[in-house]
């Protein structure tokens, strides 16, 4: 029925004999889900999309394309292996690409357009380099520094004048028009960084930045942090051939945090004037945000204890400071991107869940409400992009489907808030990228049985053209395998509390009711990332259910965009409501007629390994096996803004803490487990595993161990180490499920 059911899907012809998925093709260029443009932008004057995409040859090594709207051509304009031999990666450089999930990726990794859409900025091979669309053929690409700049974080100025960037801790600019460089500040080194976002806010509050210029490139507002007061963790990095001993400032749960300034310094160089912060210094800077008049910079500040953020206006020339608005909560707040301020009326736009789901609401200077923008029990996503002239809002949300991303526009008057127009086409997955004028949008959209496509939208939503149609088609890298695809099924179950609980399971193609088949059980289940959507599948789960599992992933409280109660119900003790909601989804298994009670195994990454391990701890009674990659075990060793903002500190939550820790319920921990650890990990820290093993050890309790040698938090240094820790996993449920 489900072969049927895809062909229909797919408008083919089943076949009889079908090529299986393999390990070894999941992590092999050609990339197998297709054509994957990524970093898609479009062109100021919305002549042209550019983007970056993987080689052939090499799915990682990312060169830089177009695709040109008027003709409907697509071409490469920066070959990247052809700027010479690539010299390794600064320490600064390899950590920045950790915390944005890059480390795997080579060449062209991101890159600025000029505000006239005629030059592009990239950096590549300890250079910068500008390439010129109206340069003659061959005389397109100009180096505009010399080699041996460890680069970070450049940008091109909102009017082209100047280029600026991160080096060495110390932030420069190069001014296009006279050729010159200047470095604007000089006491970077240490522990003092200028310009620089720190591991919280690259790690936690998706910052990746620390400067921001003017929009007349008039100022730059940049921060400067000093992490003296952190504590210095020695760590040991162990490599196939070598082992650094690595003093890794890092920002434990309850300890120090870096001490932030903000100042405001010209383009040109001069002194800087500093932003009085207040007089708690132990505080967050969560955003900065420059008003449309240049005149005016806005910055957000969230206490410690992330239960309150203060969005202040400060004005440049005399540097007096005006709150605009503050947000409470009694739980924590969750930052994000969606500050906007208006040109045509003394406001902002700004998001909020003081009605229990995230929406968007007018705020006017004073801090008072006038508008909402969006109502209902539903969030938005993401606030995409304002259209003024013409009274709209742009935003992805979840109105019409928890499981689904769609993008919608509401009326910036707010007299639709309740019924927000859809304009993306498609049950399934969309992400959005809008040109500066909102008039036309890049949608990247994804279903179960439709790999990600790209195509380039105006504002209703109708669609220009193709970017990249990705067809499931011969020639396509999934072809061979599109008559063994299985479509998972979608179900609901309730959690103690009277929620719903989503969960997704793929049964093995050509189930037979009357037998029982193994369970790989998987899942995430930490906030900030929802597990269980409608987009093209995970293909290892894909995997596991051709090779006879039935393949179940539940999403528990805690998850993200189901409101507030969902998230909440975490607060104070990580580890009771999730793993209460997992046990439904494992106690649903057991009493299904095709499942064996006797052979379900669980699985899971980083929060998901620490899933793992407390569901072994508290349920191993249930449970054949699990596996656990990358787990933390101990929340006082993990990093303060996101530990914090679930439990408190533990100076304020000792029990929580303790509770919440693996360790306290390890005495219950009897089922097999298989524990996997990148030996170079500087986000979920080795020290998790190591006291781990010296705990099970203690305990005489036997369990199997596999360390990666180089290998950071998502075991991504190469495509061998992904084949490797896969097959791993699927070898070691074959061998305690089968």
């Amino acid at each position: 029925m489900r072969l049927l059911l895809l062909a229909a899907l797919l408008g083919l012809s089943p076949l009889v004999h079908a090529e299986r998925l393999t390990i070894d093709r999941l992590f092999s260029a050609p990339d197998i889900n297709g054509a994957s443009p990524r970093d898609l932008k479009i062109a100021p004057d919305g002549s042209r999309v550019t983007f970056l995409r993987g080689r052939d040859d090499d799915q990682n090594q990312l060169d830089l394309w177009e695709y040109q709207i008027a003709s409907g051509q697509t071409r490469r304009l920066v070959d990247s292996l052809a700027l010479g031999e690539h010299k390794e990666l600064s320490d600064a450089q390899k950590a920045r690409r950790e915390r944005e999930r890059i480390a795997q990726l080579k060449g062209i990794v991101s890159y600025r357009w000029a505000p006239d859409s005629s030059k592009l900025l990239f950096a590549l091979d300890e250079r910068l380099w500008l390439y010129d669309l109206r340069a003659k053929p061959g005389e397109e690409l100009r180096a505009l520094t010399q080699r041996g700049l460890d680069v970070i974080d450049a940008k091109i100025s909102p009017r082209g004048r100047y280029v600026s960037f991160v080096h060495a801790q110390n932030l420069y600019t190069v001014d296009l028009q006279h050729q010159r460089m200047r470095q604007l500040t000089r006491d970077g080194k240490g522990p003092i960084h200028n310009g620089e976002a720190e591991f919280i806010a690259q790690e936690e509050m998706a910052r990746a930045t620390g400067y921001w210029w003017a929009p007349d490139d008039s100022m730059i507002a940049y921060e400067r942090y000093d992490e003296s007061g952190v504590d210095e963790i020695p760590r040991s990095e162990v490599y196939a051939d070598r082992t650094d001993t690595i003093r890794q400032r890092y920002p434990r749960a309850g300890r120090p945090n870096v001490v932030v300034a903000l100042g405001l310094v010209k383009p040109d160089g001069g002194r800087t004037r500093w932003i009085d912060l207040g007089k708690d210094t132990d505080i967050y800077l969560a955003r900065v945000n420059w008003l449309p008049d240049s005149q005016r910079v806005s910055y957000q500040r969230q206490t410690r204890d992330q239960r309150r953020l203060d969005l202040i206006a400060v004005a440049v020339d005399t540097l007096h400071q005006t709150t605009l608005a503050t947000q409470t909560s009694e739980t924590w707040l969750d930052l994000n991107d969606d500050l906007r301020f208006l040109e045509h009326e003394d406001a902002f736009i700004w998001a909020d869940d003081r009605d229990g789901y995230r929406h968007l609401y007018v705020y006017g200077m004073d801090g008072q409400q006038r508008r909402q923008l969006t109502r209902g029990k539903w969030e938005i996503d993401k606030l995409l992009a304002l259209d003024e002239k013409n009274g709209k809002v742009y935003f992805a949300g979840n109105r019409d489907d928890a499981l689904q991303a769609q993008i919608y526009v509401a009326r910036l008057d707010g007299t639709d808030a309740d019924k927000p127009q859809r304009i993306s086409e498609g049950e399934g997955w969309h992400t959005a990228d809008f040109g500066e004028n909102a008039a036309t949008w890049v949608d990247t959209y994804s279903d179960l049985a439709i790999p990600p496509q790209v195509s380039l939208r105006r504002a209703d939503g109708s669609r220009i053209a193709w970017i990249e149609q990705n067809e499931l088609k011969p020639g396509h890298p999934f072809w061979p395998y599109r008559d063994s695809l299985v479509i998972p099924e979608y179900g609901t179950l309730t959690s103690e509390d009277g929620q719903r609980l989503h969960y997704r399971i793929y049964k093995p193609m050509g189930l037979d009711e009357h037998k029982k088949y193994p369970v790989f059980m998987t899942y995430y289940g930490g906030p900030g990332n929802q597990y269980v959507k409608r987009n093209w599948g995970n293909l290892f789960e894909q995997y596991m259910a051709e090779h006879g599992y039935v393949v179940f992933a539940p999403d528990n409280r805690g998850s993200p965009r189901r409101g507030r109660r969902f998230s909440d119900a975490i607060f104070k003790q990580l580890g009771k409501a999730e793993i209460a909601d997992q046990l439904v989804g494992i106690d649903w298994l057991r009493a299904q007629p095709w499942v064996d009670a006797k052979r379900i195994g669980v699985f899971g990454w980083s929060y998901g390994g620490y899933q793992t391990l407390m569901l072994l701890a508290k349920a191993s009674d249930r449970i054949a096996a699990g596996v656990a990659v990358a787990p933390v075990t101990d929340w006082s060793i993990y990093d303060s803004h996101y530990t914090e903002r679930y439990l408190d500190t533990p100076q304020h939550n000792r029990q929580g803490y303790a509770l919440s820790s693996v360790f306290h319920w390890l005495d219950g921990l009897r089922a097999p487990l298989l524990l996997v650890h990148g030996m170079a990990d500087d986000n979920v820290l080795f020290a998790n595993s190591t006291q781990l093993m010296a705990a099970l050890q203690q305990r005489g309790v036997q369990f199997r161990l596999m360390t990666y040698p180089g290998g950071k938090h998502g075991l991504a240094v190469t495509p061998a180490m992904k084949k490797h820790v896969y097959t791993l996993i699927a070898d070691y449920f074959d061998e305690k499920l089968k």
